[in-house]
């Protein structure tokens, strides 16, 4: 013998498609609400342009923030370099891709991200000098590679005070320019790393990764606070790039060679050119709705 058994629920717990049944369907036709700003349709490639807006790069004499400061320029902009390097000779890379663009598109600051005053000065005087500030990629950055056994103080300090305090101070001297000309408008990117997210196998940096775990907190923190002038803030995660250092790393190394392409999904090394698209869509209008997010590019080596 079966038994039914019948229960009787509240309306509010009936399935979704039972609900819906029970109501009169609707012919009214949808309208947008008329209070909500309503966005032009903008041609794609316009999205990605940055034309005549003026970007500022930390870290942009060399390596990966001077490629960021070509991409910036190709994408219309104008660009000023905030290094610790000595000002670039006429026979630098530097100078090779200033004459490249327009006389005045790309400059050059000499300042130390951790001299709090004068970083605040150059920058200022960028924003009086151009009118407004519209985006700024912190790609200032050191690494060592000791052992949290050897570590010292000294070392720890400077290590997170370069990466982690000088791209706070970079952001917030960029941001106070833009809230004090009422911009309701900018992007900023923290160059972070796929570090931040996992600890190296076979790469002993724990205060290097210890400080871009905090650029992409910063990241997160600074956007929450700043989204009301319209600043959104965003970091952006490299996997392992071959530069200068990489290759003084594989000569003292050598396994390293093959087993950094074996860590990720591609097999392969990156280079500072793949993340130039990266950089230009963050800065962009492409990635209006985008803030408090990281960007990670690591080939899948954080997917595993």
């Amino acid at each position: 013998m079966s038994l039914l058994l019948r229960t009787s629920l509240p309306r509010s717990f009936l399935p979704l498609t039972h609900r819906s049944l029970t109501r009169p369907f609707s012919t009214t036709p949808f309208r947008p609400n008329t209070e909500e700003k309503q966005h032009p349709t903008t041609p794609l490639k316009d999205l990605f342009s940055l034309r005549d807006r003026v970007i500022l790069i930390s870290g942009g004499g060399r390596g990966v923030g001077l490629t960021q400061a070509s991409a910036c320029l190709e994408a219309g902009a104008r660009v000023h370099a905030l290094d610790l390097l000595p000002p670039p000779s006429s026979s630098s890379e530097f100078s090779s891709i200033a004459s490249s663009f327009p006389r005045g598109q790309l400059s050059y600051h000499h300042v130390d991200v951790r001299d709090q005053p004068k970083l605040n000065e150059i920058v200022s005087s960028i924003a009086e000098q151009e009118g407004r500030i519209d985006g700024l990629i912190a790609a200032a950055g050191i690494q060592q590679e000791t052992s949290a056994l050897e570590y010292t103080r000294e070392d720890a300090d400077k290590m997170l005070g370069v990466n982690v305090t000088g791209v706070f101070m970079t952001a917030q001297a960029v941001a106070r320019e833009m809230v004090k000309r009422k911009q309701q408008k900018g992007s900023l990117v923290l160059i972070g790393s796929m570090s931040g997210t996992v600890a190296n196998r076979g790469l002993i940096c724990p205060a290097y990764n210890a400080s871009k775990a905090a650029v992409l907190q910063l990241a997160r923190n600074l956007a929450a606070e700043w989204g009301e002038h319209g600043i959104r803030v965003n970091s952006l995660s490299p996997g392992y790039i071959v530069t200068a250092m990489t290759d003084g790393l594989f000569e003292a190394f050598p396994e390293r060679r093959t087993a950094w392409p074996d860590a990720n999904m591609l097999k392969r090394l990156s280079y500072p050119e793949e993340y130039r698209g990266a950089a230009v869509f963050l800065l962009s209008d492409a990635s209006s709705f985008m803030t408090g997010a990281d960007l990670r590019i690591d080939g899948g080596h954080c997917a595993w």
